[in-house]
């Protein structure tokens, strides 16, 4: 599937994805996008123009400067929506193709661009669901024979995070400042050395469940608006001191970095698999059998400022995950919390068996005991200042047709100057 051939520069993109985003044009205000090739199809333009009436009706979604108004619709509106966008955006529907002057309104260079937020993120919510990740940590803290906590295997581990922080590709990320303990004597206060990454999925709710009402495991997939790239920065120093007996808090609540692309699930259809069989079985409110993992390949990409180019340091899938993010949405309403449109769910770092999938720096260099070989660009076992990490993703489809899902970028500056004591 492709577009028609009367795109400005006379090329043809792939309509298989057409991920949904917020972009503000210069001189313009953020409006809802989606993204064809090199090209921002404003939808407001299009909502103005009543060319999207016949799925949205009276209702104008696309005027807000978020996607929430939209994702609130529900999934059938954004699947017809799509397939709607895909009709104009092929010439199916001529519509669009007939009008010059509309289809140089609706069409806005990425260049020319400022890629925003997608949504208002209400909460944030992290995981902890990559079975290999989870023994690898817990491995190198409390042997190989304790990996796991007795829980893991029964239900999908979370913890609320830092909506405040959440930001879009592209913004610098600040070391944090913290507590550290020395292995002997008492906690010193200044800039995190153990800064860390960690490659996830995030996923964006779309409607949500009013307060005490669960979401149902067979409906769960109704409730995603769609997918995009985490990287939930870790202070590994900060966390170590602090997580007991609470968990993380402030070695994760300074920065979250999130693509300003969301992928539709109606996109990755055709890359559907089943997950790693779960034993024990579990509990019936979690049973969802069937195929609810996607195989999208998830690169971590690293340059420090003595190299020219980035380097990939690691390959990992968002297949490798134990609970898959419809049991996380289950799970986190079983007990009646309201999920709202915009609300930002993260799968925890996601690693596959081998050491070249782990998804972060951590177990990539087992602990610092493994540095990483970057060539003329050094060596890392932890980010340094002026570190440029970028995380891409993409999947293959059954028609040959390859679709990328964006990137989570950002730069690590300089902390702070610390308080006096």
């Amino acid at each position: 599937m492709t577009t028609f051939l009367d795109l400005p520069d006379g090329t043809l993109f792939p309509l298989e994805n057409l991920p949904w985003g917020v972009a503000a044009p210069n001189g313009k205000g953020a409006r809802p996008v989606v993204r064809l090739g090199d090209w921002a199809v404003d939808l407001h333009a299009l909502e103005e123009a009543d060319l999207l009436a016949d799925v949205i009706g009276e209702a104008t979604p696309f005027s807000d400067s978020t996607l929430n108004a939209f994702m609130a619709m529900g999934s059938s509106v954004w699947t017809e929506t799509r397939k709607r966008l895909q009709a104009l955006l092929s010439g199916n529907d001529p519509a669009l193709k007939n009008d010059p002057d509309l289809l140089e309104r609706v069409l806005i260079p990425l260049s020319d661009v400022e890629m925003q937020l997608p949504a208002r993120i209400g909460d944030y919510t992290d995981f902890y669901s990559s079975r290999a990740h989870a023994t690898n940590v817990g491995t190198m803290f409390r042997g190989a024979d304790n990996a796991l906590q007795p829980n893991w295997l029964h239900i999908p581990i979370g913890y609320h995070g830092r909506a405040s922080s959440v930001v879009v590709s592209g913004t610098p990320v600040r070391r944090p400042l913290g507590q550290l303990k020395p292995e002997d004597g008492l906690p010193t206060f200044g800039p995190s050395r153990l800064l860390d990454i960690e490659l996830e999925m995030g996923m964006f709710v779309g409607t949500g469940n009013a307060m005490g009402e669960p979401i149902p495991a067979a409906s769960a997939e109704e409730h995603i608006f769609g997918i995009a790239l985490v990287n939930d920065w870790s202070a590994r120093d900060i966390q170590k001191w602090e997580y007991v007996p609470l968990g993380p808090f402030l070695g994760k609540s300074f920065c979250t970095t999130v693509s300003p692309w969301i992928t539709p699930l109606d996109a990755l259809e055709g890359v559907r698999v089943a997950g790693e069989k779960q034993d024990p079985e579990p509990l019936p409110y979690l049973h969802m059998p069937g195929k609810h993992m996607f195989d999208v390949t998830l690169d971590v990409h690293l340059q420090t400022s003595a190299m020219s180019e980035p380097q990939r340091i690691s390959q990992s899938n968002f297949k490798h995950l134990f609970w898959s993010m419809a049991q996380q949405l289950v799970h986190h309403a079983s007990n009646g919390c309201p999920m709202n449109p915009g609300d930002l769910l993260a799968s925890g770092t996601i690693s596959g068996e081998d050491k070249g999938s782990y998804g972060s720096l951590l177990e990539l260099t087992w602990r610092g005991e493994h540095p990483i070989d970057l060539g003329d660009g050094g060596t890392r076992t932890f980010l340094q200042d002026g570190d440029t990490v970028i995380l891409t993703a993409y999947a293959d489809l059954p028609s040959g047709v390859r679709i990328g899902l964006g990137e989570a970028r950002g730069t690590i500056a300089p902390a702070p100057d610390a308080p006096a004591a």
